[in-house]
């Protein structure tokens, strides 16, 4: 029972919602878009605000509701623990187009703040502030909302497991941005001048 909810959690963080909302508003496939990221960053600057913040929602409520049927399931915590994490897997590596995804920023934000609601509050107004005054998305998720979350937990009482579990799962949105970011940079090196791609053309 418990496995099976994590894969449930795995399948609901896979739906791509960035691709779907590019397919049905624009008639584009957002992976040949920008960055080429599956997420609310690249559907924000691409798809325009609203777009962006809508992916940005669903995102998260992929998170969320995926921690929610674990809870109502009543299984252990370990296992409420994993399905989060899954959720967030299968948001970057999402069964449905291939196993590619976004970087996973806002499925973890949706599942973080179902686990330690508070302490995510407190974050996430500063990174609100944070966002308001630069207007970058990932500036608004990254710096300001992860790294201080375990101290604010610590400082708040959340027990020791859920402080781990706020370090580690962004360590995995890290590793994700990290590995894709030195990807795309080698595409880009690869790639030849513009100005010779017209030539040739």
């Amino acid at each position: 029972m418990p496995w099976l909810i994590v894969l449930l959690g795995y399948f609901l963080g896979s739906i791509p919602t960035a691709y779907i909302a590019s397919r049905l508003l624009r008639d584009k496939d957002i992976r040949q878009m920008g960055d080429g990221n599956m997420g609310a960053a690249n559907a924000f600057r691409q798809l325009g605000a609203k777009v962006g913040i809508a992916v940005f929602f669903v995102d998260a409520s992929k998170g969320a509701l995926a921690i929610l049927i674990a809870q109502a399931a009543n299984i252990p915590q370990l296992a409420v623990l994993l399905t989060g994490a899954a959720a967030v897997i299968g948001h970057n590596w999402s069964v449905f187009i291939g196993f590619r995804g976004g970087r996973g920023e806002s499925t973890t934000i949706g599942v973080l703040a179902t686990l330690v609601t508070l302490p995510m509050l407190i974050v996430g107004g500063v990174a609100g502030v944070a966002f308001l005054v630069n207007r970058r998305v990932i500036l608004g998720q990254g710096p300001f909302l992860f790294p201080p979350l375990p101290l604010v937990c610590w400082g708040l009482g959340v027990p020791g497991v859920l402080v781990a579990y706020g370090i580690a799962l962004p360590c995995l949105v890290g590793i994700t941005h990290f590995a894709r970011t030195r990807r795309t940079v080698r595409y880009a090196k690869r790639r030849p001048p513009l100005t010779e791609r017209r030539e040739k053309a």
